[in-house]
């Protein structure tokens, strides 16, 4: 009876890690096939398989917003604002925040009710920790989305550079390296392409280089915009003027390289101080210590 127990358990454990390496070998095969799908059945109506999990969270969602808006809740202004500027744009992810923010201290009330100790603690703790993370993460989503702006603007500006060199408009340019840059830097293409979707969508190009300067909240991008808004109003070449930004740019980049590699004397105190030092006296004066407890032990004697 145990042999046969424990074959059935290692017969399961086999076949449920042979489902699962399968599942993970056939994830880009899947994905190849679907997209073959999409391409042959082009001109018909394809439509994608939208996967149980994804289907039930929209249902929710749905349900999350039918309610918000049956309650009168009112809409933050802002959020929207806040979600386009950490790349999420459209009301699924007001909805999804808005249900986050809604359900988060809900099921944090249900699991602080089974602590068994200090109960009423930890229902009024985890509630209130709950309703503050989405904004929390909404934070420093936009942060990081931001920092990586800010990383991409030089390779941008020199492909731009390049592109305005080799007799393509400013348009065009910002068309160009938005597509090249898909790949490496895709925060900052999401903005180009949206200043080309802008355009053509009939608003001014001057307010739409504004607009992408008070999105992104950099400095960089504002000196970019403001740059583009002098060229374009006083008829300043725009190669010289792009060249000269990437330079500024460049230089501006190694004195925050530099500046950094100089807070690091600063900032090497403090292990060396808790870390290096302790490890240092032990190691040189253990063997004095030792010996002179050896000595007094001795004497006493």
């Amino acid at each position: 009876m145990t042999h046969l127990f424990y074959l059935t358990l290692g017969c399961t454990i086999f076949a449920a890690v042979a489902l699962l390496g399968s599942f993970f070998c056939t994830q880009t095969s899947r994905a190849t096939m679907r997209r073959i799908k999409e391409v042959t059945h082009r001109g018909k109506r394809y439509r994608r398989s939208v996967p149980l999990v994804k289907d039930t969270g929209r249902r929710v969602v749905a349900i999350i917003h039918w309610a918000r808006a049956r309650a009168g809740m009112s809409e933050d202004i802002a959020l929207p604002e806040r979600l386009a500027r950490a790349g999420y744009k459209g009301v699924l992810p007001v909805d999804i925040y808005v249900a986050s923010r809604i359900l988060c201290p809900l099921l944090a009330l249900l699991a602080g009710s089974f602590i068994p100790y200090s109960r009423m603690f930890w229902m009024i703790a985890l509630p209130a920790v709950a309703y503050l993370t989405p904004n929390i993460v909404l934070t420093r989503m936009v942060r990081g989305r931001r920092e990586k702006i800010r990383k991409s603007i030089p390779d941008a500006v020199d492909l731009l550079v390049i592109c305005v060199d080799a007799g393509l408009g400013i348009d065009q340019a910002l068309l160009r390296v938005g597509q090249e840059l898909g790949i490496s830097h895709p925060q900052i293409t999401e903005e180009l392409l949206q200043i080309n979707r802008e355009q053509r969508a009939g608003k001014p190009r001057v307010q739409a280089w504004l607009d992408l300067a008070a999105r992104s909240e950099l400095p960089d991008l504002d000196s970019f915009a403001n740059m583009l808004l002098q060229t374009e109003r006083f008829g300043t070449p725009i190669a010289r003027a792009l060249s000269s930004f990437a330079d500024a740019i460049r230089q501006k980049r190694r004195q925050l390289a530099e500046e950094m590699a100089a807070k690091t004397t600063v900032k090497i105190i403090f292990p060396l101080v808790l870390f290096i030092f302790p490890s240092m006296f032990i190691v040189l004066l253990g063997p004095a210590v030792l010996t002179i407890m050896r000595g007094m032990s001795s004497m006493t004697q």
